[in-house]
């Protein structure tokens, strides 16, 4: 009794003589009002979390980057990177968001100096949310040209087709397919062939001229492309209605949207195998070229795609981990959701490359030469399977499909994360309409952004936002800090006791080496080794390869820094808010805000708590002067 004596507190009211019982019941609604959500059912979180980690970046982003660093040789610094930094840091924040039941900004309470990596992550979701639908774009409007007898892409009889377009190819012979480079436009590399003529496959020729109308450079954006701008705005308008509800909405489609996908990629499979040369292309894949490790760019862009794929540094792992009831056994499910990731990636792969050796095999190229390997990929090796099955329509429609609900749960679980962060900071955002009306203003102004990239120079602006904004440099800076601020600052001991608070176990010790030591090192070592083997962003198509002005590097770097810049301002901000010598401004910065049932027995008793006190009823958190760390 004396413990709830000390905590009971005269509400300044009733001195004024006014009637509790009205504002009890006001005071019961705001906390009704304010009440934050959590998932349904387990299902839905675990499913939300493969929905986004397992998307594009999975059946898009990895066979290219594969294909690009020689197929074999790409695995196995991807299962290094898996192992040592993409899983550990994956880990991490979904312990991170169920411990502290915040999205990407209100987590970092645990650590308040770093609380800047909450604002960096949240600056990148919202870029990640205005580029990443693009791909949905492209699969929307690939789907909506496949209500037709007759795929576009399967013939060379359509007005946007050259005279290169062939669907019969001339196998050249090993002396007359050398290539010779030319220069055209200044930053254009283009090739032409000697003793031969230029043979190109119709899906080739969709892509380019027509899906993407490329104009000679991102300094000449041209005109907005209006059939993709009506299939972009469709996208957002399917987007905000699976978000705008929350999650109680978002884990309810996803039963569907995260399951589907690997029903369509099976049947791709089955008809990719059994094509002529597809067993050349699987061996491509499978087999390493121990010569390619020596390549720094191989490591790097594995490094770079586990961080993509697992969705790491955006806060939205965070945000997802946040809506978990506090005692949820997130490790089982983490455990589960990484292999599926990893298994997507490597499913996906077995379907292009199985193309590849097909196309390769028709076209009598290697199958390094037989498409440019740009972000384009797919939806060239993908089409052109389609293409050859029986009922080609009708596969190219279900395809397309899948493909828009890989992205879509991606997508709007990117736009939960941004949203969650914000509207934790502003808890008046969960009261009446004001959610819905904030998401959909959000979904409008992301709308407008994104229309720069249907434009006939949107594949440049597209390449710039892919580059840096989402991907690569940001990430790997803020797995670097997670890292720091959970390890080193608040104590990688303390959060294995803060993890056994929730789920009844510690996890196994491997993840503790990674937090402090490896991961960190990982991150750095890519970025260095990023930093010396600079070289000018490209972008390769059939015909050449474009390489990007100074000024447009300029913009993505300048995204980079502001993404970055985030973490040290606000940690400055911090300590100059703080008040006393410097000592005691660190000790208060770097003091985690937690609650009652987030304090291990030793921290209740350090505080002259009693360790049997109700959990259910957590008081405030605990101001930084009334609480201290008593073991890192």
């Amino acid at each position: 009794m004396a413990g709830k004596e000390e905590s009971y507190t005269r509400h300044p009211l009733q001195d004024q003589g006014v009637d509790m019982t009205t504002v009890n019941a006001d005071e019961k609604r705001d906390e009704a009002e304010n009440e934050r959500p959590t998932w349904g059912h387990k299902v839905d979180f675990i499913l939300s979390c493969v929905g986004f980690a397992v998307g594009l970046g999975n059946v898009w982003r990895f066979p290219y980057l594969c294909y690009r660093n020689g197929g074999g040789a790409f695995l196995i610094p991807y299962f290094i990177c898996l192992v040592a930094g993409g899983v550990p840091v994956f880990f991490l924040e979904i312990f991170l968001g169920q411990f502290m039941s915040q999205g990407g900004i209100g987590c970092w309470k645990i650590c308040p100096i770093f609380q800047g990596i909450g604002f960096a992550t949240t600056v990148i979701c919202f870029l990640l949310n205005i580029y990443y639908i693009i791909i949905l774009n492209w699969a929307a409007y690939f789907f909506g040209r496949s209500f037709t007898s007759l795929l576009p892409w399967s013939h060379c009889e359509n007005p946007w087709n050259t005279e290169y377009c062939t669907t019969n190819f001339t196998k050249p012979d090993a002396g007359a397919a050398n290539m010779t480079n030319a220069t055209m436009d200044g930053n254009m590399t283009a090739f032409n062939t000697t003793n031969t003529t230029l043979q190109i496959s119709p899906v080739v020729e969709f892509w380019e001229n027509k899906v993407l109308n490329m104009s000679e450079g991102v300094g000449d954006l041209g005109e907005v492309q209006w059939e993709l701008a009506v299939c972009l705005l469709c996208v957002w308008i399917v987007v905000y209605f699976c978000v705008f509800k929350g999650v109680k909405s978002t884990g309810k489609v996803v039963y569907f949207t995260a399951t589907f996908p690997y029903v369509m990629l099976t049947v791709l499979l089955i008809r990719g195998v059994t094509l002529e040369g597809a067993g050349d292309g699987l061996f491509f894949y499978l087999n390493p070229d121990w010569e390619r490790l020596k390549d720094h760019k191989v490591w790097i862009d594995a490094g770079t795609q586990i961080f993509f794929s697992y969705a790491i540094g955006l806060g939205c792992m965070t945000a997802l981990g946040s809506y978990n009831k506090f005692h949820n056994d997130s490790y089982k499910q983490s455990i589960l959701i990484a292999c599926v990731n990893s298994f997507t990636s490597l499913y996906s792969g077995l379907v292009v490359f199985s193309v590849l050796g097909f196309m390769a095999n028709e076209q009598g190229l290697a199958i390094k030469d037989v498409a440019a390997s740009g972000p384009g990929l797919v939806f060239i090796a993908y089409p052109r399977a389609l293409s050859l099955m029986p009922l080609a329509p009708l596969w190219s429609c279900l395809f397309f499909f899948m493909i828009i609900l890989v992205g879509l749960d991606s997508q709007f679980v990117g736009v939960e994360g941004f949203v969650t962060a914000v509207v934790d900071m502003i808890p008046y955002l969960r009261r009446g309409y004001n959610r819905e009306l904030f998401i959909a203003g959000l979904c409008v102004f992301n709308f407008l952004l994104g229309l720069t990239m249907v434009t006939n120079g949107g594949i440049y602006v597209f390449q710039i936002f892919d580059y840096y904004s989402a991907s690569g440099i940001s990430l790997l800076f803020m797995s670097f800090f997670e890292c720091v601020a959970i390890a080193w600052i608040f104590g990688v001991n303390r959060f294995y006791d803060s993890i056994e608070i929730m789920i009844g176990y510690k996890p196994l010790p491997w993840f503790k080496i990674c937090w402090t030591v490896l991961t960190p090192l990982i991150a750095v070592g890519i970025f260095l080794f990023m930093c010396v083997t600079w070289s000018p962003m490209e972008f390769k198509h059939f015909t050449g390869t474009y390489y990007f002005p100074t000024w447009a590097e300029g913009i993505g770097w300048a995204m980079v820094v502001i993404v970055i810049l985030c973490v040290p301002v606000t940690a400055v901000v911090k300590l100059c808010q703080a008040k006393g010598t410097f000592r005691e401004r660190w000790r208060e910065v770097t003091t985690p805000q937690l609650q009652y049932h987030q304090l291990r027995s030793k921290d209740k008793l350090a505080r002259g708590l009693s360790i049997d006190s109700d959990p259910s009823t957590p008081p405030p958190p605990y101001s930084s002067h009334e609480q201290y760390d008593t073991a890192l």
